[in-house]
C-alpha cells in the first residue's frame, strides 16, 4: 500500500466519535488526506490513537506510512505502540541519578532505544535481587539529562515479570549494579488479549 492507502486505512479503525483534545476528528483527517498534507494526517492519527483502545493493524499501518514518508521518530513511536499493545505498557515518573552517582554521564535517549534492567521487586533462588529488562520512551522529550525527571514509558521485555506491578509502587533502573534512577508507577496496561485464530 502507498501512504494515502495506508492512511485512509487506519482511519477507517478509529472509532468515528474519537476526538483529540482539541476537538480533531476522523473527519479532519480525510480534509487533510483529500489534499495530500500526509504528514498532517499521519499526526493526527497518532494523537486520535493516543486517546483510546486502538487495535494493533492501526499503528502498525501508521508506522509503514511513516517509514514510507521517511519520518523516523514517527515511525519509531508507531512501533513503540505496536510494543505497548503486544507486550503491556507502564508509565512512570522516572528521576534519573544524577552525573557522578551513577554510571550515565550522559543524556538518555528518549525514543525507546535503551532497554535497562528493573528492580521491580523479584529475588532470584539465592536471595539475591533480579532485576527485570524493560524498553524505556521519554514522554515529550528527545532526551533525559542525567539527575533530570520526566515521565516514561516502559515496555516490559517478559510482560510474566511485571503482572504485580501497581501505581504507586516504586522500582529502580539499572545500567550496572549501581541505580541509574528511581521510578514511581503512574499506570499499568496489560498486553492486549491475542486474538484466536
Amino acid at each position: 500500500m502507498d501512504v494515502p492507502e495506508l492512511l485512509e486505512s487506519a482511519s477507517l479503525l478509529v472509532p468515528e466519535e474519537t476526538a483529540t483534545e482539541n476537538d480533531i476528528t476522523v473527519r479532519d483527517v480525510w480534509d487533510y488526506l483529500a489534499h495530500d498534507e500526509w504528514e498532517i494526517a499521519l499526526g493526527l492519527l497518532e494523537e486520535l490513537g493516543d486517546g483510546r483502545s486502538i487495535p494493533l493493524a492501526f499503528w502498525e499501518k501508521l508506522a509503514e506510512a511513516a517509514e514510507q514518508l521517511r519520518l523516523e521518530r514517527s515511525a519509531a513511536w508507531c512501533h513503540w505502540r505496536c510494543a505497548e499493545i503486544r507486550n503491556g505498557v507502564i508509565r512512570a515518573e522516572l528521576t534519573l541519578s544524577p552525573a557522578g552517582e551513577g554510571r550515565r554521564t550522559t543524556p538518555t535517549s528518549g525514543a525507546g532505544v535503551l532497554r535497562p534492567m528493573w528492580d521491580i521487586g523479584h529475588l532470584s533462588p539465592t536471595g539475591e535481587r533480579a532485576v527485570s529488562i524493560a524498553a524505556l520512551w521519554v514522554e515529550n522529550m528527545p532526551t533525559l539529562e542525567p539527575g533530570g525527571q520526566a515521565t516514561v514509558r516502559l515496555v516490559p521485555l517478559t510482560p510474566s515479570h511485571w503482572t504485580h506491578v501497581q501505581p504507586g509502587q516504586q522500582i529502580t533502573m539499572h545500567e550496572d549494579p549501581t541505580i541509574a534512577g528511581t521510578a514511581v508507577v503512574l499506570e499499568v496496561h496489560r498486553p492486549a488479549p491475542v486474538p484466536r485464530q
